[in-house]
């Protein structure tokens, strides 16, 4: 299998028009939040659908220092995992995604789901979790929402798309489903599988011009 973007390469920078939060002159503020274009190819045979899965593995393990302006978050601090899509039940017909085509700009709230306008259902971000006490953006957070790491993280934050060719046409989670859910039901069923990894930061400090 094979998972490709024309935004980037594998292991480069993520464009801010796909991350959800971007860098101002000012500060940081919320971006285009644009699904990315995204396309596969060599599904092994017997694929039944499809699942795909982005998340962060480089979120800090305590939010003590995040978005503290007079310190970093240190760059030896625990990290776990943050998911920004979960998207499952694809049909094997589907060779990829236009960009945008998931997500255009940032919903307060969160967008819809988990059912979309096809037969895939699309998961809860872990924004969901992230803006739980914020009365003006808690919600349920279906679907694709960006990258937005602490602006003062001294750790560039690294981004997975992975994607799953599966033997059976329907994902075992239910309901509004998580990331450790979608684990735990793809054990046993993946055929194949093929990833796309990117980078981003609003550290100013380690931004390369």
């Amino acid at each position: 299998m094979k998972l490709w973007s024309d935004a980037w390469s594998n292991g480069e920078s993520i464009p801010p028009r796909f991350a959800a939060g971007c860098l101002t002159d000012t500060g940081v503020a919320f971006s285009q939040n644009l699904s990315p274009p995204l396309a596969w190819s060599d599904l092994p045979a017997g694929t039944r659908s499809l699942v795909l899965v982005c998340h962060d593995f480089d979120v800090p393990s305590r939010a003590d220092d995040v978005n503290q302006p007079d310190r970093e978050v240190p760059v030896d601090l625990p990290r776990v995992d943050f998911f920004h899509w979960l998207l499952v039940d694809l049909p094997p017909t589907v060779s990829g995604f236009a960009e945008g085509q998931w997500s255009r700009g940032f919903t307060a709230r969160g967008k819809p789901g988990p059912a979309t306008d096809g037969p895939a259902r699309q998961g809860l971000n872990d924004y969901t979790g992230w803006f739980a006490g914020d009365a003006a953006h808690a919600g349920r957070y279906f679907g694709y929402d960006g990258p937005f790491p602490p602006f003062n993280d001294s750790l560039v934050h690294h981004y997975l798309f992975a994607l799953y060719a599966l033997d059976v046409p329907r994902l075992a989670v239910e309901g509004d489903f998580t990331g450790a859910q979608v684990r735990e039901a793809l054990a046993g069923h993946v055929l194949g599988a093929a990833t796309l990894s990117g980078t981003y930061t609003l550290n100013r400090r380690l931004r390369t011009p």
